[in-house]
C-alpha cells in the first residue's frame, strides 16, 4: 500500500537517522565482539555511506565527503576481521562435507584454527578503530547533519517521482555492470562482476531507502536487486575462498583436502555465474523502477 507523500529529502534524512541510531548503537556490542555485531556495524555503515551517494544532489555540494570518507574508513577497518570470520566458517563447513579419505574434520579443524588466528590477529585494529578520534569525528558528523542539514531546495521535492528516478538510475548503473561482467575475458571477469556486485547493493539500498515512502513497489524492487547481489555474493565469496585455500596449500597445509575444497570453490563460482542472468532478468525490467 502507498504511503502518504513527503519529500524526497525528508526520506533521505529518515534513512541517516534510522542507520545511525544503529552504529551508535552498535559500539558496545562490537568491543564485546557479540556474534554478528561487527557484521551490523559494518552494514550500517555501508548504508549511511550509499544513501549519501545515491542521494548527493539534493545535499549542499561537498558537505558529506568527509562523512562518506569516514564511513568508508570504519567499514574497511571492521572488515578484515569480519571476512576472516565468514571465510573460515563457509571452509570449515564444507570440510567436512568432504568424502572420508580428505579427512573432513582434520581439515575443518586447520581450516577453524586459522581463521581464529586470523581473526584474533587484525581484531586490535577494530578495537583501535572505535576508540579512535576519527570515529567520535564521525558520530559528531552524523549528529550534526542531522540537527542541520545541508539540503539543497531540490530536497523540498515530492518523493514518489525523485525516488522512482533514482531506483531507475541505479537500475541503469547495475544493467551497465552486469553487461559489462558478462561480456568479460576471463583475466577480467571477477573484477567485473565484484564491480556489479557493488552496484547491484548500492540498487538494493536506493530501495529500502525509498520503501518507507513509496511502499511495495520500492520493497519489490530492493529484493530484486538483492538476488542480484547475493548471486554476485556468492561468486565473490567463492573467488576469495579459492584464492586463500591456494595460499594454505602452499604454506604447507592440507594439500589433498584443500584442493577438494579449492575444486569446489571454482564449482561455485561458475554456477553463479550461470545464475546471474536469470536473476538479472527479474531485476532488470524497467517497470520495477516505477514507484508511480
Amino acid at each position: 500500500m502507498a504511503r502518504p507523500e513527503t519529500t524526497v529529502g525528508q526520506v533521505l534524512l529518515d534513512r541517516i537517522e534510522a542507520q545511525a541510531v544503529v552504529l551508535a548503537g552498535l559500539d558496545d556490542a562490537v568491543r564485546a565482539d557479540e556474534p554478528d555485531a561487527v557484521h551490523r556495524m559494518r552494514v550500517a555503515c555501508r548504508r549511511l555511506r550509499s544513501a549519501l551517494r545515491t542521494f548527493r544532489r539534493f545535499l549542499a555540494p561537498g558537505a558529506t565527503d568527509t562523512l562518506v570518507a569516514d564511513l568508508r574508513w570504519l567499514a574497511a577497518a571492521l572488515g578484515r576481521s569480519r571476512d576472516y570470520e565468514v571465510l573460515a566458517e563457509r571452509l570449515a563447513t564444507q570440510a567436512r562435507e568432504l568424502p572420508a579419505e580428505c579427512g573432513p574434520e582434520r581439515v575443518a579443524g586447520a581450516l577453524e584454527r586459522w581463521g581464529e588466528a586470523e581473526y584474533r590477529r587484525v581484531w586490535p585494529e577494530v578495537v583501535a578503530a572505535l576508540d579512535s578520534p576519527r570515529r567520535r569525528a564521525l558520530a559528531d558528523a552524523l549528529t550534526a547533519l542531522l540537527a542541520e542539514p545541508p539540503l539543497r531546495p531540490r530536497a523540498t521535492r515530492a518523493a514518489r517521482p525523485e525516488l522512482s528516478r533514482i531506483a531507475a538510475r541505479e537500475q541503469r548503473r547495475t544493467a551497465e555492470r552486469v553487461r559489462t561482467a558478462l561480456a568479460a575475458d576471463p583475466a577480467e571477469r571477477d573484477r567485473a562482476l565484484h564491480e556489479a556486485r557493488k552496484a547491484a547493493k548500492r540498487a538494493r539500498y536506493a530501495g529500502e531507502t525509498a520503501a518507507p515512502a513509496v511502499g511495495e513497489a520500492a520493497e519489490r524492487y530492493a529484493e530484486r536487486m538483492k538476488a542480484v547481489q547475493e548471486v554476485l555474493g556468492e561468486h565473490q565469496d567463492a573467488v576469495v575462498a579459492a584464492g586463500a585455500l591456494a595460499d594454505q596449500a602452499a604454506a604447507g597445509g592440507e594439500p589433498f583436502g584443500y584442493g577438494a575444497l579449492y575444486a569446489r570453490q571454482l564449482a561455485a563460482a561458475e554456477a553463479a555465474r550461470g545464475r546471474l542472468a536469470e536473476v538479472w532478468a527479474g531485476a532488470g525490467k524497467r517497470k520495477l523502477a516505477r514507484f508511480g
